[in-house]
């Protein structure tokens, strides 16, 4: 079998969006797939399929195909070597093929300890080990099969793909090198992997020659609109958003993929172009109505427009269809209860954030949000509770301080009241409320040097915005204040 057939065949495939986690080591070569591969995008491998069917066909070998007994595409080499392979790589090959990995294990292991510069051998491994999960085995024969050869490009790739996806500071050096190295096969495809790959791990550190890395892959294949993708999301997050819509757009044209419409959508909405962001979402949703991505993000979008009652139809919509990731669905289901909230739905409000509660009880946002449902239901009591515990969970919650005030006011727990106004002190400004909140509450108190101090605190801040309550101040003072 030619050496450039066995480097090609179990390529490591690199796409992916900005957002996702690395790809692990994923056969290029319809005949030999990791055991564990990473889900390919929708916007590279349409229609759930693991590698595009060209790839499936012909992999990156110059082989003929023909039929084995069982009926299955076999990949058969024409190329001669120049020296033959030992037997044992040979058979650790046939394994392969046949996902036989922990079989081709100690047959390549023999062949390396034979051969020590057979780099082949070394790459072969690489394969076996990650596709048994022994990550560090995997990179340890791929840096093996790159210093016996430093001038192959996929084992540079692959090395440099594992070595992103732990993290390791070394990824880049050897994704760069895969950038000046020519593929087996497919030139263009190759290479365009190698700058995005590269591309990703240089995101956090170096943006600029993140989004650079990104443009050589998107000339590289300008029919494909991942390149695009990757560097919008990167702009936005730079706050650079007419450049990333710019990028999305491109992305669209190539594909019209849920994640450019996401992307854009998202870009509209953080511009305050609301029925822009609105109207793409609904042309998402129109194609994909299965999706709840879409329903969740037009449910934000109607809720920022101030949409209320539509926001909440597109929510439970898209809550209908289970996103399947809890922290997804737990994320939908706080949207809904705070849009109730918002929506005055508040008996809604108090079932849907007890329900939370009792998935995470430890969440002090969450007690802080069932506090406010409770006393527009004039639930004092239980609303005290909920800011008790708010604050106990989070002591720095200073808005959480303030309805604690409040509704321990509306319990004429007095104390607690300026207990609380006191604590908030410590996060936040006092505001009109605040004052006349306190004025009352030592007022109650019978403590009227204080009272009046508030009082006026009040009087001088209020400029006329809380009518009913500077007529009470007013009054409260002609009554404590001692005549002059």
């Amino acid at each position: 079998m030619a050496l450039r057939v066995l480097i090609a065949r179990r390529l490591v495939v690199a796409g992916w969006l900005a957002s996702a986690v690395l790809a692990a080591c994923t056969s290029a070569f319809g005949g030999a797939q990791a055991a564990n591969p990473p889900a390919a995008p929708p916007s590279q491998y349409p229609q759930g399929q693991n590698l595009p069917q060209s790839q499936q066909d012909d992999g990156y070998s110059s082989s003929v195909h023909h039929k084995s007994n069982s009926g299955q595409n076999v990949h058969h080499t024409t190329v001669a070597e120049e020296v033959a392979p030992p037997p044992e790589l040979t058979h650790a090959e046939n394994l392969i093929d046949k996902h036989a990995y922990a079989g081709a294990e100690p047959l390549l292991r023999k062949v390396v300890g034979d051969d020590p510069a057979n780099y082949v051998a070394w790459f072969e491994l690489g394969f076996v080990e990650n596709s048994l999960g022994k990550m560090d085995d995997s990179i340890a024969a791929y840096r093996k099969s790159v210093a016996a050869k430093p001038d192959v490009f996929e084992s540079n790739l692959n090395l440099g793909l594992q070595l992103a996806k732990t993290r390791q500071p070394d990824a880049e050096q050897y994704l760069r090198a895969a950038t000046r190295l020519t593929p087996t096969s497919r030139v263009a495809d190759g290479q365009e992997r190698a700058w995005l790959s590269l591309g990703h791990v240089l995101e956090s550190a170096k943006p600029d020659e993140a989004l650079a890395a990104y443009r050589r892959a998107a000339a590289l294949q300008p029919k494909d609109a991942e390149p695009h993708l990757a560097a919008g999301q990167l702009l936005e997050k730079q706050e650079k958003l007419p450049e990333a819509e710019s990028e999305l757009k491109q992305a669209l044209a190539v594909d019209a993929s849920s994640d450019a419409v996401t992307g854009l959508a998202n870009i509209y909405m953080r511009s305050g172009r609301l029925p822009a962001a609105e109207a793409a979402l609904r042309k998402l949703i129109a194609e994909h109505p299965d999706q709840p991505d879409p329903l969740i993000q037009l449910g934000r979008v109607l809720a920022a427009e101030g949409k209320n009652d539509d926001a909440i139809a597109e929510l439970q919509a898209a809550a209908k269809l289970a996103p399947a990731d809890a922290a997804a669905d737990a994320a939908l289901q706080r949207d809904l209860a705070d849009l109730y909230l918002i929506a005055k739905k508040y008996d809604q409000a108090e079932s849907a954030y007890r329900a939370l509660l009792t998935v995470h009880p430890n969440d002090a946002e969450l007690h802080q949000s069932l506090g406010k449902a409770l006393l527009e239901e004039k639930k004092f009591v239980d609303a005290q509770k909920e800011f008790l515990a708010a604050v106990n969970l989070k002591p720095d919650l200073g808005s959480a301080y303030g309805d604690l005030a409040f509704a321990a006011n509306e319990n004429k727990d007095y104390p607690l009241t300026i207990k609380a106004l006191d604590a908030r002190l410590k996060y936040l400004p006092d505001e009109p409320v605040t004052y006349f909140i306190r004025a009352s509450a030592y007022d109650h108190l019978k403590d009227m040097k204080k009272a009046a101090a508030n009082y006026h605190l009040f009087l001088n801040t209020a400029h006329g915005k809380y009518p009913d309550q500077e007529w009470q101040a007013k009054h409260r003072l002609i009554a404590i204040e001692p005549k002059k």
